[in-house]
């Protein structure tokens, strides 16, 4: 398998604290003919019932972390981790070495002019220096808890600690190459994306 660091491939690392729309911006940069790889997407699969990873972490956490449906409970989960740093940690040493590896082997895959990689903690690891640009896609963060609460069955408390425990905003944007502001209308957006489109495509083009 090519290692993602030697990949000639030109790759945009898209990022965003929780809640901010990395999903809907990657699936306007789809609806262009970009693929996306989507970190999140790859973590759902690798626990979906008698994976290796699901069976690790049913055995390490017990049935409690079950839904009624063998299913894992990743609301529960969530609480579980973010409420004690050793088990995050041993989360994160099961799932993020399996997740960087099926993102190395799509993008040996993928042939589109650039790829878009969605990681929610790009900044805040170290595993994906390889990126040629980083996106960050931002929103002020009273709307950003709106949108969760919405989208979520979160409460306040366990939102506010999932936003504590990634990067500053202060920070990700630092660190941006590009920024999408996500606080206005849906075609607002979409004309943002089709800028930096257009931007990406003269970049590998040169």
């Amino acid at each position: 398998m090519q290692d993602s660091t030697q990949n000639p491939k030109f790759i945009v690392g898209l990022t965003g604290g929780i809640g901010s729309g990395k999903s809907t911006v990657s699936e306007l940069f789809h609806d262009q003919g970009i693929q996306v790889i989507d970190a999140d997407t790859i973590a759902r699969d690798l626990v979906i019932p008698d994976t290796p990873c699901f069976k690790a972490i049913v055995e390490h956490f017990g049935e409690d972390v079950l839904e009624t449906t063998g299913t894992l409970n990743r609301t529960y989960l969530r609480e579980l981790i973010f409420n004690d740093d050793n088990q995050r940690k041993w989360l994160e040493s099961l799932l993020h070495p399996a997740i960087r590896k099926e993102i190395d082997h799509q993008i040996s895959e993928i042939e589109s002019t650039y790829i878009i990689l969605s990681v929610p903690l790009l900044i805040e690891s170290d595993q994906y220096d390889f990126v040629d640009r980083v996106l960050v896609i931002d929103i002020p963060e009273n709307i950003q808890i709106a949108r969760i609460k919405i989208r979520d069955a979160n409460t306040e408390e366990l939102i506010q600690e999932i936003i504590a425990s990634q990067v500053s905003r202060e920070m990700r944007l630092n660190r941006a190459d590009d920024i999408i502001d996500n606080s206005g209308s849906q075609d607002t957006l979409r004309q943002k994306v089709l800028v930096l489109h257009e931007h990406y495509l003269q970049i590998v083009n040169r």
